[in-house]
């Protein structure tokens, strides 16, 4: 039996590919889309079984080549760019993409846990997997709160697992093909390692510089929260996936910089010495930002915790530092 990981080349697909390599698997199907190359690189340490396009993918499921061979479709394939305008590209990849594997996952019976977002939240004050606290602000939200829509109105009709994440800000390692939609971390330590200083949003949204406050989850704690579905099929649900905890920008940029001072075998920085040193700058908020930005995240985890996983989450200081490390082994201040 195999495993379909989509989205395989990209950021929480492939780290999900490596992490069931270290499990001794690679029985895995890997789908994606390769239009921008470089994203080879996330699966060039990975062992995979196969590699198709993810139309290659779809047509496959249509024609019945996967029936009865495949155990679980772990979806992780989608647009994530907050700011793209293009409504229609957006539904179609997110969409009814989703849509088709779903149609596919209940018919034959494959367990299918698939990543939804935070983004469907919106502007709201109470981050719960409940319809009333969901009123996305963008395409991309909206792309993922239709899809979860769908799967409340057919969870009755399941036969298999079906498990939505919704995940909160991630960060972590395999992000670098993600331009300028990979995490603030990933940001902050290149501004720091080329410039020796790092840029923040001042204040908006009723925060002050920097104070703006997202539920920042590493990506290991993403692929754990995976695993442990992956390996309790009898949970199905939709959960969210963040640590519980609404940390600060200035949070992860005051983490970011004292990790890379730390190699340097420098002391700490507090934040306040680190705007005094203009270490920390503030640049004025994007005006096609306004109206569509998330100030404040935090994930109410109590159906993750009721379903029974029980793993601490990295807060921003520890998750934010190792990921810093692995950065330093690969480049160096």
């Amino acid at each position: 039996m195999y495993y379909v990981v989509t989205g395989a080349a990209g950021f929480i697909g492939s780290n999900l590919v490596r992490a069931l390599n270290d499990r001794g698997m690679t029985d895995i199907i890997a789908v994606d889309d390769m239009q921008h190359g470089d994203k080879f690189v996330n699966l060039a340490d990975c062992d995979i079984a196969d590699y198709l396009d993810k139309e290659e993918f779809l047509d496959k499921i249509d024609k019945g080549e996967f029936d009865g061979v495949l155990n679980a479709v772990l979806h992780q394939g989608a647009c994530s760019d907050t700011t793209e305008a293009d409504g229609r590209y957006m539904m179609q990849n997110n969409y009814q993409y989703s849509r088709q594997l779903l149609d596919y996952c209940i018919r034959d019976e494959v367990h299918l846990i698939y990543a939804s977002s935070a983004a469907l939240y919106g502007a709201s004050r109470e981050f719960r997997e409940t319809r009333e606290c969901e009123a996305p602000l963008n395409i991309y939200g909206y792309s993922k709160f239709l899809f979860d829509q769908l799967v409340r109105r057919r969870f009755e009709e399941r036969s298999a697992q079906i498990a939505g994440l919704r995940y909160f800000n991630v960060y972590g390692e395999r992000e670098q093909h993600k331009g300028r939609m990979a995490s603030v971390v990933y940001h902050f330590f290149n501004q720091y390692r080329g410039a020796g200083h790092v840029r923040l949003f001042s204040g908006s949204g009723g925060y002050g510089d920097g104070e703006q406050r997202r539920d920042f989850v590493s990506v290991e704690d993403c692929v754990n929260v995976n695993l442990f579905l992956l390996d309790h099929p009898g949970k199905s649900g939709i959960f969210n996936v963040g640590t519980g905890v609404a940390q600060s920008f200035n949070d992860v940029a005051v983490a970011t910089v004292n990790t890379c001072r730390k190699a340097r075998g420098e002391p700490p920085l507090t934040l306040a010495a680190m705007r005094e040193r203009a270490v920390i700058q503030y640049i004025p908020f994007p005006e096609d930002l306004k109206g569509k930005y998330q100030s404040h995240t935090q994930a109410d985890i109590a159906t993750l915790r009721s379903a029974g996983y029980e793993m601490p989450f990295l807060n921003v200081e520890q998750g934010v530092a190792r990921y810093c490390q692995k950065l330093l082994e690969r480049s160096p201040l």
